[in-house]
């Protein structure tokens, strides 16, 4: 019997391939690599090395390899105060954004209309829309002459107007409706895996719609609830539009305290070494997230 000498032919074609397509892959992914490293490595770099200079009373940087910047920040009492009121406040709005948009999302997830595409976008349609512009309509909703202070009065439920901005309590009104639309996209990637013949099925097996729910339709959605909540709590820690404008100036978060030391108090090492810090925190809330993922996964 005479070989044809064809599979060996196609098995050299493919060993050849191989390393073209792998220059061709590159080729690709160099314009996006390069602009990733000149627009976000490198002035990462310039702002790492920033972050141990010293910065003078004169608002002069003297240039320095000192980590006086994270000693400061370690060791004075103020800065950790704003580390914990920045991580509690990421929580407790990535809590109530979570509860509040949970519901929507399912609906949006189970829902068999033909608007269901357009009810999608409407949820998401505030990405759209500039967080400031939002902000600044908070403002006037809540505002002592807004829709809400003169509904609560007209009704009857207050005498007089209460403050709901200019503090705490407007930051976290205008971040929650303000992140919903990030919450929903994650809770929607997670309800998009879930088969919903499974819910029917405990039904049928003699389990409420409550105890489905609890059982079978939770559980399978806490990927996405993971997702949501990473989304939520990584924007709320780095956000500063909102909590400047709705906090007044009254609300101290890491974010916002950057901005000072680079722009009121001229210490730009110090806002460096702040910086670093916060991205210290997003790389542990990721590692945490990844870990809790893998394990969910492994179930």
């Amino acid at each position: 019997m005479v070989s044809t000498g064809e599979p060996a032919n196609a098995s050299i074609a493919q060993a050849e391939a191989v390393p073209s397509n792998r220059l061709v892959l590159a080729q690709l992914l160099l314009p996006a690599t390069a602009a990733l490293a000149v627009f976000f490595v490198l002035p990462l770099i310039w702002l790492f090395r920033m972050s141990f200079n010293r910065g003078l009373d004169t608002g002069v940087i003297e240039s320095a390899l000192t980590l006086d910047n994270y000693r400061e920040f370690i060791t004075d009492r103020f800065y950790l105060e704003e580390l914990v009121r920045t991580v509690v406040l990421g929580v407790v709005i990535t809590v109530l954004t979570l509860i509040a948009t949970y519901p929507i999302a399912l609906f949006l997830a189970r829902s068999r209309s033909r608007w269901r595409g357009v009810l999608v976008a409407l949820a998401i349609a505030p990405l759209l829309t500039s967080t400031v512009v939002r902000t600044y309509g908070w403002l006037v909703i809540l505002g002592n002459d807004g829709l809400v202070n003169s509904a609560m009065v007209g009704i009857g439920f207050i005498d007089a107007p209460i403050r709901l901005i200019n503090n705490q309590t407007g930051v976290l009104i205008g971040l929650v409706e303000i992140l919903m639309p990030y919450m929903a996209l994650g809770l929607l990637s997670g309800f998009g895996r879930i088969n919903p013949d499974l819910e029917e099925a405990a039904m049928s097996l003699g389990a409420g719609p409550f105890r489905a729910f609890w059982r079978v339709t939770l559980p399978l959605s806490v990927p996405g609830i993971a997702t949501g909540c990473l989304l939520v709590f990584v924007l709320t820690i780095s956000s500063f539009v909102t909590p400047q404008l709705l906090g007044g100036g009254r609300v101290f978060l890491m974010a916002t305290e950057i901005y000072d030391q680079a722009t009121y108090t001229l210490d730009w090492p110090l806002a460096a070494a702040i910086s670093f810090i916060l991205l210290v925190l997003f790389g542990v809330v990721i590692a945490v997230y990844t870990r809790i993922l893998r394990r969910i996964e492994r179930q």
